[in-house]
């Protein structure tokens, strides 16, 4: 499995609003982009988020969070989400929140 199309599916609706949003096959799963940036995305059965550097280590001190280390390094301004911490619709849309604050200030590209 590639990546999780339930979960992929559960972004999509919650994104389904958001003006600006695309996805795109990338790290053998899918990715959200707004605006031509990476939002979130799934791996196998992990969300990934992008968080920015300035609150990557606040995110990493999370329950559910882990560092994105798909090339065997982690790439610091990327996390994963269990999928214990995706469970729940109102716990994704708080996640996709999170995130979108944050990629909302990036130029668009």
């Amino acid at each position: 499995m590639p990546y999780d199309p339930t979960l992929a599916g559960r972004i999509e609706s919650i994104l389904a609003h958001e003006e600006g949003t695309t996805s795109k096959k990338m790290f053998g799963g899918i990715c959200f982009m707004l605006y031509g940036n990476m939002l979130c995305g799934v791996v196998k059965d992990r969300l990934v988020l992008r968080v920015g550097p300035d609150l990557y280590e606040s995110f990493l001190e999370e329950e559910q969070i882990r560092p994105f280390d798909f090339t065997g390094k982690p790439l610091r301004g990327f996390v994963y989400v269990l999928p214990k911490g995706v469970q729940t619709d109102q716990a994704l849309q708080q996640w996709i929140s999170r995130v979108l604050a944050f990629v909302k200030t990036l130029d668009h590209k």
